[in-house]
């Protein structure tokens, strides 16, 4: 079924809680930013979710009136997260796909399930998926040691990608590499740790996009414009919504893509495919899949502020099966800014640095995620979102959104203004 009133209730959906006149409760794994978001939607549509954290101060924990503590790889945990819950989703994707077939085979309704999700757990397992449904790929191998990777890069050349197959992100287990003594060395103590590899192409790509998709048990869809992402230090540094200068026509070969995809692997709940932009043969925008994401994502969070529906509230509709949400902007442009953890943090409180960013940037929408302050960690975010009338096609006009995103960001990190404005020169 797409769209329209369900034909039945939904496996999971809590038929003892709907006859009591009480609305579902929702099960989310991991105490993250993401789980905070979504429980400041959960509030907002009326529902109960409860968070599994694995500490009392994690992100989610300190907003939630519902918090299970215990670790996402101990089953009894899960079990407790999922006790009375209608669905059990996922703020990550780090939870061993044993324990939650264990979950399933005792009734629990786990989504996206663990037959989709485990395409986001594991590279490798994603890229021969994709590969034989014809979704465009990188050439990829699995490697058992350096002769793979040099074999590998004599077919394709140097530099190539070596990546941990199961639980890299924001750029850790990525090895971009140069040479056969750099992957010897990589290979080596990578091998030691355990850790399973695979090596790619290292693609020669024009900028990065995310295509934002969500789909619901009975297959309905809804596809959030594509954005384009900038990544720094291989951490999400911003995204524009809608990518500037993406044509019509690729715009919507990303989108179906995602939509394809999220059907063909089962997927529940709201997606980021990221993807490269590159050239053709003849010089055509091409694009390419670089990694899944099966939950709320970075790439989304201008949702927040620059679209009807939200990715968070997106997904809670997706997870429970209501109808989706309305996908579409609400301003020509937002750009989300990550505050991240500077070198060294300032002096200011972040308090007094709110205050001040309020002042000065009124239209800066702020979202914190209540975590110390250290290097590169992702604290919170600004979105700014365009005025109308406006176009991301116009440089002048996408260039002043982003700088006034990455402006206030930057204060919120470091306590200093990019463009050397002194609130206090004139007193």
């Amino acid at each position: 079924m797409r769209g329209g009133a369900r034909e039945s209730a939904p496996p999971g959906r809590g038929a003892e809680a709907a006859a009591a006149g009480v609305m579902p409760l929702v099960a989310m794994i991991g105490g993250g930013q993401l789980a905070r978001m979504t429980q400041q939607a959960a509030i907002a549509m009326g529902q109960n979710l409860r968070v599994l954290a694995g500490a009392p101060d994690e992100s989610a924990a300190q907003v939630s009136a519902d918090v299970a503590l215990g670790s996402h790889t101990d089953l009894e945990a899960l079990r407790r997260a999922a006790d009375g819950a209608s669905v059990v989703t996922f703020d990550h994707e780090h939870v061993p796909p044993e324990h939650l077939h264990a979950l399933v085979a005792e009734g629990v309704t786990v989504l996206p399930p663990p037959e989709a999700l485990v395409h986001a757990q594991d590279k490798l397992l994603m890229r021969s998926r994709l590969r034989e449904l014809g979704a465009p790929v990188p050439d990829f191998a699995p490697v058992e040691d350096t002769a793979d990777v040099a074999g590998f890069a004599q077919r394709h050349s140097w530099p190539v990608v070596v990546k941990a197959t199961r639980g890299g992100y924001d750029g850790k287990g990525v090895w971009v590499l140069h040479s056969e003594d750099e992957a010897a060395e990589v290979v080596a103590a990578q091998r030691a740790a355990g850790t399973v590899l695979m090596v790619e192409e290292a693609v020669p790509w024009r900028r990065e996009l995310s295509a934002m998709v969500a789909r619901s048990p009975f297959g309905q869809g809804a596809a959030w414009p594509v954005a384009e992402t900038v990544q720094r230090d291989g951490v999400l540094a911003l995204a524009l919504a809608p990518a500037p200068g993406i044509s019509t026509d690729l715009a919507s070969r990303a989108q179906q893509l995602a939509l394809r995809l999220a059907d063909e692997l089962g997927v529940v709940g709201s997606m980021a495919v990221e993807l490269f932009e590159l050239d053709g043969p003849d010089g055509t925008p091409q694009i390419q899949v670089n990694e899944l994401a099966m939950r709320p994502h970075n790439s989304g969070h201008w949702t927040q502020d620059g679209a009807v529906t939200s990715q968070f509230e997106q997904h809670l509709r997706a997870v429970l099966d209501y109808p989706l949400g309305d996908p579409s902007p609400t301003a020509p442009l937002t750009v989300t800014a990550n505050v991240l953890g500077a070198a060294q943090a300032p002096e200011m409180s972040m308090d007094e640095r709110l205050h001040h960013l309020f002042a000065r940037m009124p239209e800066a929408k702020v979202h914190l995620y209540g975590k110390g302050e250290r290097p590169g960690r992702k604290l919170g975010h600004i979105n700014i979102t365009g005025a109308f009338p406006g176009s991301p096609d116009d440089t002048a006009y996408t260039a002043d959104v982003r700088e006034r995103a990455e402006r206030a960001a930057h204060w919120m990190s470091h306590a200093e203004w990019t463009d050397g404005w002194d609130g206090h020169a004139d007193d």
